[in-house]
């Protein structure tokens, strides 16, 4: 199982996942890695009441393995329903990354 279908899978095993977008951006990032940094889009009724810290500490917990093995960076844009609506179901594109070895 690749390492994105791992992250679909622990995350929708563990959140009542409404929408969820993962984004393999590695291609962007300086370094060989394939699979080190990732852009998560999710939507989900578990995150009602909580603050964004929160919501990002179980996203933590949930994928503690990937985050101290072979996830190097998670860009997180966690939302209640209510909220995903609000922001016109988009997210921000990522800009490139400048440091390492890309040049700007």
């Amino acid at each position: 199982m690749s390492l994105e279908n791992n992250i679909s899978t622990k995350l929708n095993a563990g959140l009542a996942v409404e929408h969820l977008n993962i984004e393999n951006e590695s291609h962007m990032h300086s370094g060989p890695a394939t699979d080190s940094h990732f852009k998560v889009t999710l939507v989900s009724e578990d995150f009602e009441g909580r603050r964004l810290v929160q919501r990002h500490q179980l996203i933590y917990k949930i994928l503690a393995d990937e985050l101290a093995g072979p996830v190097h960076a998670l860009s997180m844009h966690l939302f209640t329903q209510k909220e995903w609506q609000a922001k016109g179901e988009t997210v921000m594109p990522s800009p490139q990354c400048k440091g390492g070895s890309k040049k700007a």
